[in-house]
């Protein structure tokens, strides 16, 4: 049997992000001296009159667009040392602006975020600045109009070290606050999931060429890591076409026996709905939808994967239940019995998964796993959705688990703690009866 199939026991999938290497430390406290008083220079120049919308136009056009080259270069210095801090203390994200941040840099470091006073203190105005010196003029001027905006930032480390980062850019409380995602810079080992070489089958180009697989979970669990691995298996494996239709891109991978196309929705397709009708003249193998965010682009995804293509994407789902009765409940009611007929067709794999903290310290993937079978595709026909969860337990042979039998896994393998099972399970009284506490 292949190898990448064969169900032997892994190694836990780790954090998003690992510390990086760095052989020598940048000197913070000199481009934090520096960053902080071109800030304080610069918002001399913004009236406290101004509020909101009318505070965020004046910067952007009377001071960041008029901005000399040595200030954009000492401000790109101060926002590319937080993100190289984040990289050296194994961040996987960061924060700062608007009041919520209390004037601070804050990291989540092993799924806790809190402040780093030692990078500095920033008055909202200093950090609305700093955070629209890093937006082009689109961005700058869809955020004025939808008051968000989301976008990729790449940075070059001390050590020459290329670093991509998903960046969000958002209103609190008429000041701007900015969130940064570190994206790893190397895909995760697939065979590190330890997927029942079902399940694998199933993900692999090799073995199934159409039919939908969905990835869920909240935001920060890994998911789009999920779809990296598995663009990278088949990558490396298969003499294909993928297309990744993305907000923003985030890892990019390099063609080895696939061409994979990256497109990134508002850069170079109009939106996740077009990019994947596009996607269709293209002569694609493999779709990869980076979220059914609309019943418009939920409709697309079943219409492509019920044309004969494998179609991936996510879901801020925590089960598979939960996200076959979301992908129904997003459509108006006339069409949801259609909608269900057509997902009971073209649905083949659910993965729904959770972060949660391990004894260790660290942070270890548990998973639930939902694989189509007669029975399950009968249930979701006929609106049964409610038992699929007990035929996903009964399900091993397929590969199946819910995410309290991997919970269960965990904290028998002494991984997790028994409180940790319980406040991540989904189904408090399973687990609970799984560990034998009631």
């Amino acid at each position: 049997m292949d190898p990448v199939l064969t169900n032997q026991k892994k190694p836990e999938v780790k954090p998003h992000t690992q510390p990086a290497s760095f052989t020598q430390p940048v000197d913070m406290s000199q481009i934090i001296r520096g960053g902080k008083k071109v800030l304080q220079e610069l918002a001399q120049k913004v009236s406290p009159t101004l509020f909101s919308i009318d505070k965020e136009q004046f910067i952007g056009n009377e001071i960041i667009k008029k901005l000399n080259n040595d200030y954009r270069v000492v401000l790109r210095s101060l926002i590319n040392g937080f993100l190289e801090n984040m990289r050296r203390r194994g961040a996987s994200d960061i924060d700062f602006g608007g009041l919520g941040c209390n004037k601070q840099v804050w990291f989540r470091v092993q799924g806790d975020k809190k402040p780093y006073p030692e990078l500095g203190t920033y008055e909202t105005t200093e950090f609305d600045i700093l955070i629209q010196s890093i937006l082009l003029d689109s961005q700058r001027e869809e955020l004025y109009q939808n008051r968000n905006v989301d976008f990729s930032y790449t940075f070059s480390s001390s050590q020459k070290q290329i670093y991509r980062n998903r960046a969000n850019v958002a209103f609190d409380m008429n000041s701007l606050s900015l969130n940064m995602r570190a994206i790893e810079t190397r895909t995760r080992k697939f065979e590190s999931y330890g997927f029942h070489p079902h399940v694998a089958k199933n993900l692999h180009l090799q073995y199934t060429q159409e039919g939908l697989i969905l990835v869920t979970g909240i935001t920060g669990s890994g998911k789009s890591t999920t779809l990296d691995a598995i663009v990278d298996l088949n990558n490396q494996t298969m003499e294909a076409h993928i297309i990744i239709i993305s907000l923003p891109i985030e890892f990019v991978h390099t063609p080895k026996k696939c061409i994979i196309r990256h497109r990134e929705v508002g850069r170079d397709t109009v939106s996740f709905k077009q990019g994947t009708i596009e996607a269709l003249r293209q002569d694609p193998d493999i779709i990869i939808i980076g979220e059914m965010r609309d019943p418009e682009t939920i409709m697309a995804a079943l219409e492509v994967a019920d044309s004969g293509h494998k179609v991936f994407s996510t879901l801020h789902t925590s089960s598979a239940v939960e996200s076959i009765d979301r992908i129904i409940a997003e459509v108006p009611t006339i069409e949801q019995d259609r909608v269900r007929s057509r997902l009971a067709d073209v649905l083949r794999v659910v993965i729904s998964q959770k972060l949660v903290p391990s004894v260790s310290g660290e942070q270890v993937l548990a998973k639930e796993v939902m694989v189509m079978t007669p029975s399950i595709r009968a249930a979701i026909k006929n609106n049964n959705t409610n038992e699929i969860y007990q035929m996903i337990s009964e399900g091993q042979e397929w590969g199946m688990m819910t995410l309290e039998q991997d919970l269960a896994r965990l904290y028998f393998e002494r991984k997790i703690t028994v409180d940790t099972a319980v406040n991540f399970a989904n189904n408090k009284r399973r687990i609970q009866q799984i560990l034998k506490l009631v």
